[in-house]
């Protein structure tokens, strides 16, 4: 198994400015993650990043980084971009680790990168798992996928799918529902040709950008995993929640 991983990197946050840089145990948070994902089988980690400052901290530490464009509207964008940068070839496959994932499970990583090359029907692949609560059922910011036989993702939502016709959200149907966890593996041609593609109008109103893959028409294999990611960080409150794990 031969895959690469990127880390989209990006200074802009509304809630926590200069998030990649953010100290945690003595190291940038963004060479944290760069740190977990060497720890997979990965063959090379390299983080794609917005600004030179990141670029010089990912390099103080011994970590790959190269210098994307700073108007990307997404983080596929970006990695779209670094793919050409590092003269990847369509053929590979490449794994996107959010760079605020500092607590990241290199297992997960690997596990995204074998399924997708042994499915060979499917353009990308992601992970599920799966929920255990009634409150994560119903809330919107915790991403649902329902998949058919051969664990190929039906649909992503937030609404609470699927359905429990006869009891609704007063209990949790069986089989469990899953959780999305957000980590994907690419072919690296489809990478390349994703940021030409129209938005779909249930991206749209969804608000999850892996909507316009299927609706153009792509598959996205699922690896189902017993647990549930580490914590990521997006608030102030996050981070000291992370700190604290790894001080």
């Amino acid at each position: 198994m031969s895959f690469c991983v990127l880390i989209p990197a990006r200074m802009a946050s509304s809630r926590l400015p200069d998030k990649p840089l953010a100290d945690i145990a003595g190291l940038p948070m963004v060479v944290r993650v760069a740190q977990r994902a060497k720890l997979s089988a990965a063959a090379r980690v390299v983080v794609a990043a917005d600004d030179a400052r990141i670029v010089a901290a990912c390099q103080a530490h011994g970590v790959d980084a190269v210098l994307t464009r700073t108007d990307h509207p997404s983080g596929s964008d970006r990695l779209a971009e670094a793919c050409d940068l590092l003269k990847l070839q369509d053929s590979d496959v490449v794994v996107n680790v959010q760079g605020d994932e500092p607590l990241i499970d290199p297992a997960s990583i690997d596990a995204a990168a074998q399924l997708l090359q042994t499915r060979s029907d499917c353009s990308m692949s992601t992970l599920a798992h799966a929920i255990d609560s009634l409150e994560d059922f119903a809330n919107p910011n915790v991403v649902k996928v329902v998949l058919d036989a051969r664990n190929t993702a039906l649909y992503f939502s937030r609404a609470p799918i699927a359905w429990w016709r006869d009891g609704g959200i007063t209990a949790l149907p069986n089989p469990a529902p899953l959780r999305h966890v957000g980590l994907y593996g690419y072919r690296v041609g489809f990478l390349r040709e994703f940021p030409k593609l129209a938005q779909a109008p249930i991206e749209v109103t969804e608000s999850l950008e892996q909507l316009r893959a299927m609706w153009h028409g792509h598959r996205i294999a699922v690896h189902i995993t017993e647990h549930s990611p580490g914590p990521g960080v997006d608030t102030p409150e996050d981070l000291a929640r992370v700190r604290a794990l790894l001080s």
